[in-house]
């Protein structure tokens, strides 16, 4: 995969977020999308040898659209400035749809690769799942977010949209209460993407694989 071309791309599309220059520049986004899809078919076969439900990932369906949803957003540009992927078995790669627990990344315009496992804002039924599993299983989700390549690499779940309070139906007290307040249970990390394709494709790899224990933790609720 062409590294530079692709952020280089995204650069200039966010200079020029309108439907006469991408369409301008769409032999350009074709090519750079095979290529992007050809890692992601890659990195199906190299997830399934620690995760063998990911061999029911489609690649294609694991790719977002470059077309941004217009319908309920205040800011109007039509396209992302970002290649993103979401692998999990269920081919669900929107929160709303209660896929579970996936593998995401993404590489943006300003150059940056963000590599994720976990849920982000699953819907209220799988958050009370989740919440309930923690409750039921407080040993096993620990051991998960203190396996050593796990903490290594992710430190801790990040706390995006934490709530205040302790979830209702649950004592303030309890042991895991600021676990229990989050909305989402993910980790990832952001860095500068590697130039170099093969070491892209480690980053991710060695990535995914660390965050193993969490998603297989999850995979449990």
């Amino acid at each position: 995969m062409h590294v530079r071309d692709l952020t280089a791309y995204l650069a200039e599309l966010s200079e020029n977020n309108n439907r006469a220059w991408f369409v301008m520049n769409k032999p350009r986004y074709d090519i750079l999308r095979a290529e992007f899809l050809q890692v992601v078919i890659r990195l199906i076969a190299d997830l399934s040898r620690f995760d063998p439900a990911i061999a029911n990932c489609n690649p294609k369906k694991a790719l977002f659209r470059i077309n941004r949803d217009l319908r309920f957003s205040r800011e109007k540009i039509p396209y992302k400035t970002r290649f993103s992927a979401a692998l999990n078995p269920s081919g669900l790669k929107k929160p709303s749809q209660g896929g579970g627990p996936s593998y995401y990344f993404h590489i943006d315009k300003h150059g940056k690769l963000l590599v994720a496992a976990g849920e982000w804002m699953p819907p209220p039924d799988r958050l009370r799942a989740i919440r309930a599993h923690i409750v039921a299983d407080p040993d096993g989700f620990l051991s998960a977010l203190t396996e050593g390549k796990f903490k290594r690499t992710f430190g801790t779940l990040q706390e995006e949209s934490k709530l205040i309070r302790v979830p209702k139906g649950y004592a303030a007290d309890h042991p895991l209460a600021e676990y229990l307040k989050l909305k989402s249970y993910i980790a990832w990390i952001e860095i500068d993407v590697p130039k170099d394709p093969d070491m892209l494709e480690k980053v991710l790899r060695d990535t995914f694989k660390n965050a193993w224990p969490l998603v297989s933790w999850l995979r449990q609720t």
